[in-house]
């Protein structure tokens, strides 16, 4: 114990150093996180006049109500679970708060303390585990800013001391130990910075110095985070786990503004306003989210999207996550705080069809924005020594009259080449350590396309592998792939599909739900298609060449209609190399 006093001390003599406090503007009274107050009378109206706010809040009751039925969560110390109960806790606390501040039935908060205290009661936050000390200290500074009115002197004593003792202690040891670098990078930097952030903001007038030593070391290590936006704002990871950070940026930014009145510039992070717009593109007309980087078909929702377009005057953001959020029964508390005032579809603001985001080296294109029916391709490069790689660079994803043509199995069967949309050379996966990079790209109401090198994917095969992808006339999806090999290889194009599938030759018939997908080889001349089972009620539609070859140049084509009308003819082909 002494050990850990004196570390303490330590710490906090390097982070108080002689700057100014951060913490010099902070407001008062509570509630000063996020929502005040002042904003309440807006929220109760925007529930009985708007349908969909009332939606929302008629969820987060059924939810709250149902929080009544059920015990407090555990907080199991030293174990890591993927979403971790300490997301949950954060969950329920928004949930819970919200719903009693609108509400204002007192079981809604004791069922919030019943939360806080089973979560005071554990000896540790997982303190191996930074990021979830932090949603912990999140949750407890919540409910302890959102319910200080409602809660009663010895409440307000036993959650403040947890959050100090089990959150911000804990913290000023990492930042004090090892400064900026101490909270990692990437995502992980976001979650543990801004909970511990929004813990000290919670308590700051009543541990002014350990609080104000906590927000320098938020403050001078959250940059490195914010580096994941540097780009485009598209991710390079786990999209699941980029909204979740990008949610809890949103969730700080928010909290030191109307706690100091400022967020120290952090907003202003090269690429943060950018950061909806891969959620918006990745989107198919049907609702669901392009499959890859870690992720299912459905994230739920990203009541981020809210609040960026908000802030940044991008109301086809909001637009996006109106539409998702008509489309479910799940309800966030904080959909409903940062509600929208404007939205506007991407049509009508008017925004392109086709995107390219070298951070997540990622091609989307589609043939309409306001079509359910529409073409929607997407295609990805990327870098196998990221910790979410699938093997699948290459690999593509379509969609056409609503129906999903090419199926990415995502974690299915994770890190296999085999089980992706992509090009498997002699059965094997992609090198671990390669890169493929989206090299080149135009985008034309003629042809939208993409190139992508993949010639590290297989560096002791082939001496070039390049793949280009373009979407002709808005109605076909083309493909060109050639190589160049040091010796002769079995190359073998693939697509996973659950469709019902004949093949003759050059030509192959794709049909479901009433749609037929018309696929064609153009070149070689030799070459084939053919079926291979890959999954129950899963198949590949495979090229087969017939030999190894050293040398090719394939050229394939698919194109969807309604079955029983006559495929569209489009004569367009990629450009001179």
């Amino acid at each position: 114990m002494l050990g850990r006093v004196a570390l303490l001390g330590a710490a906090l003599s390097r982070l108080r150093g002689e700057t100014e406090s951060p913490l010099r503007t902070l407001k008062a009274e509570h509630p000063r996180l996020i929502l005040t107050d002042a904003e309440l009378p807006r929220l109760r109206s925007l529930t009985k006049e708007n349908p969909l706010a009332r939606k929302i809040f008629a969820e987060l009751v059924k939810e709250a109500d149902r929080l009544l039925t059920v015990p407090p969560l555990e907080l199991k110390p030293q174990t890591i679970r993927i979403p971790p109960p300490s997301r949950r806790l954060l969950e329920r606390m928004y949930t819970l708060a919200l719903v009693y501040r609108l509400d204002g039935r007192k079981i809604f908060l004791d069922r919030a303390v019943r939360e806080m205290h089973s979560a005071a009661s554990i000896k540790d936050w997982n303190s191996t585990h930074f990021p979830e000390v932090a949603e912990v200290t999140q949750a407890m500074a919540i409910g302890y800013d959102w319910l200080f009115p409602g809660l009663v002197a010895q409440e307000r004593l036993w959650i403040k001391q947890a959050i100090v003792e089990k959150g911000i202690d804990p913290a000023i040891a990492v930042y004090g130990t090892s400064g900026a670098a101490s909270v990692g990078t990437g995502v992980w930097n976001l979650l543990g910075n801004t909970g511990m952030g929004i813990g000290a903001l919670a308590v700051a007038d009543e541990e002014p110095e350990k609080c104000a030593a906590v927000m320098r070391g938020v403050l001078e290590s959250i940059p490195r985070g914010m580096s994941i936006y540097n780009v485009d704002g598209g991710p390079q990871e786990s999209s699941g786990l980029f909204h979740i950070a990008t949610e809890a940026v949103a969730c700080f930014v928010s909290a030191m503004e109307s706690a100091l009145g400022t967020d120290f510039g952090l907003s202003s992070a090269k690429g943060f306003e950018h950061a909806g717009r891969f959620r918006v593109y990745s989107t198919g007309p049907s609702g669901k989210i392009l499959t890859g980087f870690d992720n299912s078909d459905d994230l739920g929702s990203a009541p981020e999207l809210f609040w960026l377009g908000r802030r940044f005057a991008q109301p086809v953001l909001a637009w996006h996550e109106e539409r998702q959020t008509e489309r479910t029964a799940r309800a966030d508390a904080l959909a409903l705080v940062w509600y929208p005032r404007e939205t506007k579809s991407p049509q009508a603001a008017a925004w392109p069809l086709d995107a390219l985001f070298a951070g997540a080296q990622t091609a989307i294109f589609r043939s309409a924005w306001d079509d359910p029916a529409a073409l929607f391709l997407a295609v990805k490069g990327g870098d196998n020594k990221n910790g979410h790689a699938h093997f699948d660079f290459g690999g593509f994803a379509f969609t056409a009259g609503g129906v999903n043509w090419a199926i990415d199995l995502g974690q299915y069967p994770r890190s296999r080449t085999e089980f992706h949309n992509t090009i498997l050379i002699d059965d094997e996966n992609q090198d671990a350590k390669a890169e493929a990079r989206l090299v080149r790209h135009e985008f034309s109401p003629e042809l939208s396309w993409v190139q992508i090198d993949l010639s590290k994917t297989y560096p002791a095969k082939v001496k070039s592998l390049i793949r280009r992808v373009g979407l002709a006339q808005r109605q076909t999806v083309i493909f060109e792939d050639t190589l160049s090999a040091t010796q002769p290889v079995e190359l073998l194009w693939q697509m996973v599909t659950d469709a019902d599938l004949t093949f003759d030759g050059q030509n192959a018939e794709l049909q479901k739900e009433g749609w037929t997908l018309s696929a064609e080889i153009h070149t070689p001349r030799h070459a084939v298609f053919d079926v291979v089972t890959s999954a129950p009620g899963i198949k590949k539609l495979v090229v087969r060449l017939g030999e190894k070859v050293s040398d090719l140049d394939l050229n394939v084509s698919l194109t969807p209609h309604k079955t029983g009308t006559p495929k569209p003819k489009t004569t367009v082909k990629f450009p001179a190399a």
